[in-house]
C-alpha cells in the first residue's frame, strides 16, 4: 500500500513538527513505514551479509581465527617445534636450516605481522560499521516506538474527550 506525499507530510508535521523535506533518511523511512503499517525493524547482521565482499568476509574468518586462543597456542607450539628443530635436532646432524637467532623464522614472522595487522585492521572497521548500522536501525526503532507511543496517546486523548461530551449532554 503505497501513500501519498502529502499524508507522508501531514504526518510528520503532526508527529514530528518538521516538513517531511526536512526528515533525515531513518526519519522518513520510518514515518513511511508508519504510514503504510509496516515494520520498522531489520536484522543489521542480514543487512551487512548482504553488503559484505569476498574480502570483507576473508578479512572477518582471518581475524577469527588470528584472534582465538587454538591460533596462539598452536602457534607456540610451532615456534616452540622451529626452535627446537633448528637448535637442537638438525644441528647435531649440521642440517639446520636456520641455526640460532633464527634469522627465516624472525623474516617470516615480520611477514606474518605486515599481513595479519592490515586484515584485522579491516576486520575491526567492518565491527565499527556494523556497530554504526545496528545503532541507525535502534534508533529507528526508538523513533517508531516514540512516534507510535504519541499517537495512541493522542487518541486517547480524542477518545476520552468524546467520552466527556457524550457523558455531559447525558
Amino acid at each position: 500500500m503505497a501513500t501519498s506525499d502529502t499524508h507522508l507530510s501531514d504526518l510528520a508535521e503532526r508527529l514530528l513538527g518538521k516538513p517531511l523535506d526536512a526528515l533525515d533518511r531513518e526519519e522518513r523511512r520510518v514515518i513511511r513505514a508508519i504510514a503504510d503499517r509496516e515494520p520498522t525493524s531489520r536484522d543489521a547482521a542480514d543487512i551487512d551479509d548482504a553488503r559484505a565482499t569476498l574480502g570483507d568476509r576473508l578479512a572477518d574468518r582471518v581475524a577469527a581465527v588470528g584472534g582465538s586462543w587454538a591460533f596462539i597456542i598452536v602457534f607456540a607450539l610451532v615456534l616452540l617445534g622451529w626452535m627446537l628443530l633448528n637448535s637442537r635436532v638438525l644441528d647435531r646432524f649440521g642440517m639446520a636450516f636456520d641455526p640460532y637467532p633464527f634469522i627465516f623464522l624472525n623474516l617470516m614472522l615480520s611477514t606474518l605481522a605486515a599481513i595479519q595487522a592490515p586484515v584485522i585492521m579491516m576486520s575491526q572497521n567492518r565491527q565499527a560499521a556494523k556497530d554504526r548500522l545496528a545503532a541507525k536501525l535502534d534508533y529507528e526503532i526508538n523513533l517508531r516506538a516514540e512516534l507510535e507511543i504519541m499517537r495512541l496517546h493522542h487518541k486517547l486523548d480524542a477518545l476520552a474527550e468524546a467520552v466527556n461530551e457524550v457523558r455531559g449532554r447525558g
